[in-house]
């Protein structure tokens, strides 16, 4: 009996919409290709291109806005300036900023915690679901694309020695596939840092089999390409991509909060409004003194 493939362009559009409302930052065609086949669509290289030609013509025909998708591979350096400015529209901008920098005294959240942490994800195209609960936790994100660079290991071992340093507990929250290389890319991180001189425990917080199963997210066979596959017994592999942006947030967000501890927090608060008072007091008096010496050099 011959199966009617379902997944043709109008399947994967009205699908694919539902979907994009779900990243108003954007979505790499990857990253959508991945939801779809959470949503049974099957996971190969043909129905890949079905998706890539399906969103290119639903973006021509403005079904699909340009702006929802993103090439994190492709990225503009520097900027060509051409805008006219405005004395006046420039006195004005320095004015609101001299304003924001007599507020702008804080303490660093993690300053005075007794735990280091940094986010690491092994793909770069969700780099953009985990940039919120990141950035409002003050936390580090690390896009690894897959196994870390040596280079990208050493740099980062500098910021976990300075905070080891200080005594503080080194943590990364590993976020990566549930296959054979997601599975063995904790343990080599884990294990070049070692060799680097530096204790770092590195929590994988998804993808683990429980979660697949609580999610129902499908799988595929691990690719006979991956040279880990041999050794590999956990079944059909799950690509992190599968699983919802919201939720992913969220576990980051509650990962995070594991190693946070909110009463020295609290702390770090009273501290920085004593010292911000401080702090304004200073630039007061460094303004005024500007305004006296702009005075003696126009005489």
């Amino acid at each position: 009996m011959i199966l009617l493939d379902v997944f043709n362009r109008k399947w994967i559009t009205e699908n694919a919409r539902e979907i994009i409302a779900e990243y108003p930052s954007g979505i790499t065609i990857r990253q959508l290709h991945y939801r779809l086949v959470a949503r049974g669509m099957i996971n190969d290289i043909q129905h890949y291109k079905r998706v890539v030609t399906a969103m290119t013509m639903a973006r021509w025909d403005g079904v699909v806005s340009m702006q929802s998708f993103i090439d994190r591979e492709r990225s503009m350096y520097g900027e060509t300036k051409d805008d006219e400015k405005d004395v006046q529209s420039e006195i004005d901008n320095a004015k609101n900023q001299i304003e924001a920098w007599m507020g702008s005294y804080y303490l660093n959240p993690w300053s005075n915690q007794d735990n280091y942490v940094e986010v690491w994800i092994e793909k770069k195209a969700l780099q953009g679901v985990f940039e919120a609960p990141c950035k409002e936790n003050a936390v580090g994100l690390a896009p690894c694309k897959g196994y870390p660079s040596l280079s990208f290991l050493y740099e980062a071992a500098y910021r976990f020695q300075q905070a080891g340093k200080k005594g503080m507990n080194l943590v990364i929250l590993y976020f990566g596939d549930f296959d054979p290389s997601g599975e063995d890319i904790p343990r080599s991180i884990e294990s070049n840092m070692a060799r680097l001189g530096l204790n770092i425990d590195v929590v994988v917080i998804a993808l683990h089999p429980a979660q697949i199963d609580a999610l129902h997210l499908p799988g595929v066979p691990p690719k006979q390409t991956d040279t880990r596959t041999k050794g590999w017994d956990g079944g059909s592999v799950v690509e992190l991509d599968a699983v919802e942006p919201k939720l992913l947030s969220q576990m980051c967000r509650d990962a995070i909060n594991e190693y946070w501890d909110e009463e020295l927090h609290r702390e770090l608060i009273k501290k920085t409004e004593e010292e911000r008072i401080i702090f304004r007091e200073e630039l007061k008096t460094f303004v005024q003194g500007l305004g006296k010496e702009g005075d003696k050099n126009e005489l």
